[in-house]
């Protein structure tokens, strides 16, 4: 019979798959180092099986503890199978922009769950760096695993995943290519691929927002590339120590919305059901495709699992939102297209100015239209309410008769976005559509701009 003792000897010889359509413009042969046949179906099993046998060896976890760590889901679930198979009780502090499903998951494995928020410091203490040290400091009998500089991350692929790519392309690989988020997988395979080949290349994903590819070409760590992004698993704001600059070769910076949309190509042309750094690793590959040859082997690592990213990324109504799905918008019922089953908010002349502020505030809503005996007769700006308010705040007693514009126009649906942005200007700031069920739907400058871009 063959069998595994443990889930835990599952781990590593993930397959090499080769890409076939989304690389037809590179002469290269590339390869994708599929880390979802991971039991945890991610790369970080690797590096936390890893670092649990390390920290058992030198005493730093002891039976029965608890193991804590900030993670962006993947480790913490890698963290989480290990924990269940010795005995050990898990918290994971994640930031909020992590996914719902990555969250679900820990808990649904036993992990004890903390949220933080993403656009703070990392010095700041609501971090989840910070959050992840003070539980540390507060926990008895625990111990804090450190993902960013534990060596132990990139021991793991110097053992491991370098191993396993040098053997399966038979010592011809030319190329490795993944995202860098904690550093390990590129700075462990890079070592032991460079120590095998000098001249094989490390190339490394980045994302805006992040200071990686700076400070890899300047030596500068500049606080002004640092910007919150929607980008998974990649990217940091930090340098951490297990980043190996003198091994990488190069960064190549990815854009939030390439890194959603070609994730959710590889789905639908290569079959290949993977994480959003999947998505931004073969679009980094493909800007850089030109440098390659008809001579060059590439190993483009995927991370983890798409289904971690169900409600996100393969969400459209999730891209949609943020601009990320591009669609043919023509019309003025292509913009409202996505308003369809929400009524239009409206207030009416004879309610008080201070009802018209509550609603805008409590739906996030800039423009409203202001209604009379069933018709549009005004409507209300942010812009133009508070101005009228610093002039004269007993106005917000008052009906909003008094401090209302003119009518919004009104177009038709088939009107086209051309026409409709020649009536946004700096006195009409939305225009209000007539559908042909009779429904009105309200157009701003926010809509406009997201079908222009």
């Amino acid at each position: 019979m063959k069998y595994y003792n443990n889930i835990l000897e599952t781990i590593g010889n993930t397959p090499l798959v080769r890409i076939n359509k989304m690389c037809k413009s590179i002469d290269a042969l590339v390869l994708a180092k599929i880390e979802t046949t991971n039991p945890g179906n991610s790369v970080k099993d690797r590096m936390a099986l890893q670092m649990i046998d390390d920290a058992e060896a030198d005493g730093s976890l002891q039976p029965g503890g608890t193991i804590i760590e900030g993670t962006s889901g993947n480790t913490g679930m890698g963290l989480a199978l290990v924990a269940i198979m010795r005995g050990y009780k898990l918290i994971c502090v994640l930031s909020d922009k992590q996914s719902k499903e990555k969250m679900d998951i820990l808990r649904a494995v036993g992990a004890e769950v903390y949220v933080c928020p993403t656009n703070v410091a990392p010095d700041d203490p609501r971090s989840y760096y910070s959050v992840s040290k003070r539980l540390a400091s507060e926990t008895p009998n625990s111990w804090y695993v450190n993902q960013y500089d534990n060596p132990s991350n990139a021991k793991a692929h110097y053992l491991s995943t370098g191993p396993e790519i040098w053997e399966q392309t038979e010592g011809k690989i030319t190329h490795f290519v993944v995202g860098v988020g904690t550093g390990g997988t590129i700075s462990g395979v890079g070592k032991y691929l460079k120590e095998k080949n000098p001249n094989i290349k490390m190339w490394g994903i980045d994302t805006y927002g992040s200071v990686f590819k700076k400070y890899h070409e300047t030596g500068i760590f500049d606080e002004n590339e640092i910007y919150p992004y929607i980008t998974e698993g990649i990217g940091e704001d930090i340098l951490p120590k297990n980043v190996d600059f003198s091994v990488i070769d190069r960064f190549e910076k990815v854009t939030d919305k390439d890194a959603a949309v070609y994730q959710r190509r590889l789905a639908k042309e290569e079959g290949i059901f993977v994480g959003n750094s999947a998505g931004s690793a073969i679009k980094g590959l493909l800007q850089m495709g030109e440098e390659l040859t008809k001579d060059d082997v590439v190993v483009v690592l995927f991370h983890d699992h798409g289904s971690r990213y169900v409600g996100k990324m393969f969400n459209d109504d999730w891209m949609r939102d943020r601009g990320f799905l591009d669609e043919d918008i023509l019309t003025a019922g292509d913009l409202v297209a996505k308003h369809g089953d929400s009524p239009l908010l409206t207030v009416f002349a004879e309610e008080l100015v201070s009802h018209a502020i509550d609603r805008m505030r409590q739906y996030s809503i800039s423009q409203i239209p202001v209604m009379k005996d069933g018709k549009f007769v005004g409507s209300l700006d942010d812009h133009k309410v508070y101005q009228s308010l610093v002039d004269d705040p007993e106005l917000k007693d008052k009906s909003i008769s008094n401090i209302m514009s003119a009518a919004f126009p009104v177009v038709k649906e088939n009107a086209t976005v051309e026409q409709i942005s020649k009536l946004v200007n700096k006195d009409t700031s939305a225009v209000l559509v007539e559908l042909n069920n009779g429904n009105h739907h309200i157009i701003t400058p926010h809509d406009l701009i997201s079908a222009i871009c």
